[in-house]
């Protein structure tokens, strides 16, 4: 992966005024978290054939992923050698003399390391863990097969903002996740169906049931202002008179 950043992203980077044109670290961040998640996931690996995306969502299906320790992760970038040891208990490494524990004499033993500070070693027998190495004579302190890795030269300045774009799309893809404005947006009497809501019979649409309401409000409004002298022409002589009950009502809870 570090040498894809190296090759895709960075060297866009390294385009003359590119880096001025980014918002500082926080505008670096946005830029990558938009190149890793819209081109890198999708691109398929020359050894796994698989993209980064699906593989790992293949990964989760069977458990969640167990995340390497520091310390882990720090050996995975070590380096080692074999030697054997001298009776004086020393090894060479390199034109490097380093001293050993001496129950180690006449033994061959693995030496772990940074490829790039041969000042500290571990000594390992039989994948036991010996202690340190301590430095008797030291004249190199990098691995001769260790070189600093130099990312490819600037490419020429076409005019054409690479990671801009690809910023933009993925800004448009997070956006689409989520259609907030369609969630706001009102029902129409296409979306609901020529039959009632939700394509339901029984009710009209929405525009029906609005008039509707409108039609019982006047109503309710018109009884409100009818002349108190008349509210009870319509009752039969019979019939129980529901306003005088209540404030029959009102009144014995008045006393």
């Amino acid at each position: 992966m570090f040498r894809t950043v190296r090759e895709q992203f960075l060297v866009e980077l390294a385009v003359p005024g590119a880096l001025e044109a980014v918002d500082g670290l926080r505008g670096l961040n946005e830029l990558f978290t938009a190149w890793v998640e819209t081109v890198y996931h999708h691109r398929i690996h020359s050894e796994t054939e698989q993209s980064p995306l699906a593989r790992f969502t293949k990964g989760v299906a069977s458990g969640p992923p167990v995340l390497p320790s520091p310390a882990v992760l720090h050996e995975a970038f070590l380096w080692s050698e074999r030697r054997l040891v001298a009776k004086t208990a020393t090894v060479s490494l390199h034109g490097n003399t380093y001293e050993v524990d001496a129950a180690l004499v006449g033994r061959r033993v693995e030496l772990v390391f940074n490829p790039f500070d041969l000042t500290e070693l571990s000594v390992r027998y039989q994948d036991r863990d010996m202690g340190a190495a301590i430095g008797h004579q030291i004249g190199r302190h990098v691995h001769p097969s260790a070189k600093p890795e130099t990312g490819p030269d600037p490419a020429p300045a076409t005019g054409i903002d690479y990671l801009g774009l690809v910023r933009d799309r993925h800004t448009t893809a997070l956006a689409q996740r989520v259609n907030y404005a369609g969630l706001t947006a009102q029902p129409t009497r296409a979306d609901t169906g020529a039959d009632g809501i939700g394509g339901i019979g029984g009710i009209g649409g929405i525009g029906e049931v609005d008039s509707v309401l409108e039609a019982e409000l006047a109503s309710f409004a018109a009884l409100t202002t009818l002349d108190p002298s008349h509210i009870n022409d319509d009752v039969h002589p019979d019939q129980l008179d529901l306003l005088e009950l209540l404030d029959t009502d009102d009144n014995q809870e008045h006393q």
